[in-house]
């Protein structure tokens, strides 16, 4: 039986390479698509998220539909990432309007649906979690019916992408990724870093993947353009970094990470320096008695607390990129 995947995105270009990933497994149920204001307003996240849809009809024997959600954070300011995915987050190419539309129930609640008509459901964030955190604020108890939430979000061993000391999901909406990362969901932490270095999509990979010469490759490595031409001016690395869909792979297969391990995790939403740090007790030191009150909001009560969170810290290169080839041959 095909697993059941609910997808939260802000559908940008990665984000994009990311749903043709799920929607084309043969062992996933994409049961729906939610979108949130992140590296594209809401409106033209759902857009990009209905095209992308549109483009992998052939390989869909029932129709998915997708919740637009959350038009800002919680509590901040709206900051776009259009700098780096282009206006469009397409990389500014023109792509023709859908002709599906979005569905009417907002996004959060269609999470909340999804979670209690799929026991089992697998959650893979690709976004800001402001649209997770308003369904677990809704209705907690959704979570024992997830048996993976998987987020790309977060730099658990390093610098950020946007900060030195956040990555952009988590920067974006911290009190959101707050939210989720104190509650029980079993959440999967695959973090920015991992796209970096030998993940990147090279000149050669590029070169591999426009020879299959179907449409969806030629649209994963078009709308990436502009990403790619970012990417360079912000790492100095060459090449298309995507984040979304290494973080799909594992979704797909958790085998292709190649480190895990288990701990608590909190996310800063008060120092300015500092906001969206993913906070990662990776010597577990509030296991020590000593340091539990900094940590007491998820390690108290152990019937309510959320307990310890997995975070990838390597993967395997080759497999990932299997993967993405799989996808779009």
């Amino acid at each position: 039986m095909p697993r059941p995947f609910l997808i939260d995105t802000d559908t940008a270009s990665d984000d994009a390479v990311a749903l043709i990933m799920a929607l084309r497994a043969p062992d996933v149920n994409v049961v729906a698509i939610t979108t949130v204001a992140g590296n594209v307003p809401v409106a033209q996240s759902t857009r990009n998220a209905l095209y992308t849809v549109e483009l992998c009809r052939s390989s869909l024997t029932e129709k998915v539909p997708v919740y637009a959600g959350a038009d800002k954070p919680l509590l901040r300011t709206y900051q776009n990432a259009a700098w780096f995915h282009g206006a469009d987050g397409l990389g500014e190419h023109n792509y023709p309007v859908p002709k599906q539309s979005a569905e009417t129930i907002h996004a959060a609640d269609a999470i909340i649906a999804a979670a209690e008509a799929n026991p089992g459901l697998v959650i893979v964030t690709l976004a800001p979690l402001t649209n997770v955190a308003l369904a677990i604020a809704k209705k907690p108890e959704i979570a024992k019916n997830v048996s993976r939430c998987v987020i790309m979000g977060g730099a658990p061993c390093c610098e950020g992408n946007v900060t030195p000391a956040a990555e952009y999901n988590i920067w974006v909406d911290p009190e959101a990724a707050r939210i989720v990362m104190r509650s029980a969901l079993p959440i999967e932490l695959v973090g920015w870093h991992l796209s970096r270095g030998e993940a990147v999509v090279n000149e050669g990979d590029i070169a591999r993947i426009l020879a299959f010469n179907t449409p969806l490759a030629t649209f994963a490595i078009e709308c990436n353009s502009h990403a790619r031409k970012a990417y360079k001016i912000q790492t100095g690395e060459d090449g298309i970094p995507l984040p979304d869909p290494i973080a799909m792979a594992i979704a797909i297969d958790p085998t292709i990470g190649t480190h895990w391990s288990a701990h608590y995790i909190d996310v800063e939403t008060e120092s300015e320096l500092t906001r969206g740090m993913t906070v990662v007790d990776r010597l577990n030191l509030a296991d020590d008695d000593r340091n539990r009150a900094t940590w007491a909001p998820i390690v108290a009560d152990p019937k309510n607390a959320p307990g310890k969170k997995k975070v990838c810290w390597t993967l395997d290169n080759r497999r990932w990129k299997e993967t993405l080839d799989a996808a779009l041959r």
